[in-house]
């Protein structure tokens, strides 16, 4: 609402209905909903984090302490509670581990610049002085990183325990971790000087019945389907692989359509001709030399029947993602149309077979032409220990790959961010101005991490933290000190063996600092008012307003 001349006048700019905040109201309100998300996730970091337990609407449970899933889970409505979401999704899709950090960062990085608002420094000069401090702190976290080789694969094992720390693999860390090493290093590239790593050429398959020990790596690709005939062979060898995308069944006409026969000699030669049609596109994968077929959609009955006369194993109904990477790993050509099926589109494996895993069979795909070809099956005792085993080998995985990639690695359990706040601290110092009190600020909200590692293990934080910063000082200064969470003592992370990728640190702090910035400029905030719910039946499912009652009363 405005006023006009004189201050007569209202002026309504706004819809009726709408909501507005402005200025100290809307910075206040965005900092509570981001902090609230925050502290959702606080207590579940760490190897002594907690789990959550997420109910949705269907009643399904998902049961984790994986920061992501939580975030991804919940229906969070303030835009700025979504804004800080998004954040832990960015990290995830960048590095798969740290999601919890970058989130609680963000929360405490918020809380600190809400004490400064109140003492009337500008927005403005706070997301300065953060961006100064972020970039500082990407120069200070080179210095602490160590070099990582990709033939180092304890290191490498020790980064992959450290990422699945927390989660419930049921003790078995060590037997996961060295799969995962394993499934990467099959899938990496050497491009020049540097390493490249694909994780989705890693394909995870999961399987309830059995333990977590009997997981397995496999040289090749499995699908979660079985042969589509029982009279199909039950394994191929020297396979000669078809990839259709279209479907193996009589097609339907685009437009609707009838046909009418008087003749009933007429109506033998219909069936006969349909027969004949699906007849060649059984033959037509015999011409071409293969002996397995993949199809993305249906097979007829019939075809079926053919292709197991002529030997020819077949699977349907496959994920378009499981077509792809049978093409990656066979080199085999996706072919829309059967009948313009060759031999050159053909792809190669030295064995496909149909083996039981639990109650239902599946297919393996092996000695593939690729050889970065590689599947996991995990296994597990209860559809929840396999989902959140999923969700410790993607963590794993992922940080085993940046770290090939980057060479480079971070001691974990607090120490990078105890260094940080110590040298950041220094910095502002020398930088000055209302900027230096932005950055003190950043310095001290690093010191969440440890801060919130020792409250979830029961141990008294402000000691822990007092003790880690007088470890990191003085005459025998050790930048690797993190925080032992049994003794709550100073130890050396590196010889502990608790060691992450460099990138998970870069990565939270810089969208932790991105994400509070974004949200201290926000000074105004306008609300559209929400849209009635749609009266039941839909739209149309009554006359028009204003068109009922007598006429001429519109």
């Amino acid at each position: 609402m405005a006023y006009g001349l004189g201050g007569q006048q209202p002026i309504i700019v706004l819809k009726e209905g709408t909501e507005r905040a402005k200025n100290r109201e809307a910075q206040f309100n965005n900092i509570a909903a981001a902090r609230a998300v925050a502290d959702a996730v606080r207590s579940t970091l760490g190897p002594k984090g907690m789990d959550k337990m997420l109910v949705d609407s269907l009643g399904d449970v998902v049961i984790t302490n994986d920061g992501v899933t939580i975030l991804k889970e919940i229906d969070v409505q303030h835009p700025a509670a979504k804004m800080v979401v998004e954040v832990a999704k960015t990290q995830d899709n960048e590095c798969g581990d740290g999601t919890t950090t970058s989130v609680i960062l963000a929360g405490e990085l918020l809380k600190k610049a809400e004490g400064l608002i109140e003492q009337n420094i500008h927005p403005t000069i706070l997301a300065n002085g953060y961006r100064m401090a972020s970039a500082k702190a990407m120069e200070i976290l080179e210095t602490v990183a160590v070099d990582v080789t990709p033939s180092d694969e304890e290191m490498l094992k020790k980064i992959a325990k450290t990422a699945m720390t927390g989660k419930s693999v049921g003790g078995q860390r060590d037997f996961l971790a060295e799969m995962a090493v394993k499934a990467v290093k099959a899938v990496a590239e050497k491009k020049g000087t540097k390493w490249s790593v694909d994780v989705d050429n890693i394909k995870v398959e999961k399987k309830t019945g059995g333990s977590i020990a009997d997981s397995v790596m496999i040289q090749g690709i499995v699908v979660d389907k079985e042969r589509v005939h029982p009279r199909m062979p039950k394994s191929v060898k020297s396979a000669k692989i078809a990839l259709i995308t279209g479907s193996l069944e009589i097609k339907k006409t685009e437009v609707e359509a009838k046909i009418q026969i008087r003749d009933p000699a007429a109506m033998q030669r219909f069936l006969d001709e349909e027969e004949s049609n699906l007849r060649r596109m059984a033959e037509k994968i015999k011409e071409s030399g293969a002996n397995a077929v993949f199809c993305q959609k249906g097979i007829d009955d019939l075809v079926q029947h053919y292709l197991a006369k002529f030997n020819i194993y077949g699977c349907r109904r496959l994920k378009e993602s499981d077509m792809e990477k049978l093409a990656k790993a066979t080199g085999a050509k996706l072919v829309g149309n059967i009948m313009e099926l060759e031999a050159g589109d053909l792809g190669v494996a030295e064995l496909i077979d149909e083996r039981k895993v639990g109650e239902e069979n599946m297919t393996y795909i092996t000695g593939c032409k690729n050889p970065k070809a590689i599947s996991l099956m995990l296994r597990g005792g209860t559809e929840h220990v396999i989902e959140e085993v999923d969700r410790a080998m993607h963590d794993a995985l992922r940080v085993i790959g940046i770290t090939l990639e980057d060479g480079k690695a971070v001691p974990g359990g607090g120490a990078p961010e105890i260094e940080l706040s110590l040298r950041l601290a220094g910095y502002a110092a020398s930088v000055g101005g209302r900027e230096q009190l932005a950055i003190e600020c950043f310095a001290q909200a690093m010191e969440v991490i440890p801060w919130a590692l020792a409250e979830n293990a029961g141990l008294d934080a402000m000691d822990v933290v007092i003790k880690l910063k007088s470890a990191h000082e003085g005459k025998k200064a050790n930048k690797n000190a993190g925080l032992d969470l049994n003794t709550g003592e100073p130890i050396d992370m590196l010889k502990e063996n608790v060691i992450e990728p460099l990138r998970v640190k870069t990565q939270a702090v810089k969208s932790a600092s991105e994400v509070a910035n974004m949200i201290l400029r926000i000074d105004d905030v306008i609300a559209s008012r929400k849209a009635p719910p749609m009266p039941p039946g839909g739209p149309g499912g009554g006359m028009p307003p204003g068109m009922g009652g007598m006429p001429g009363m519109m």
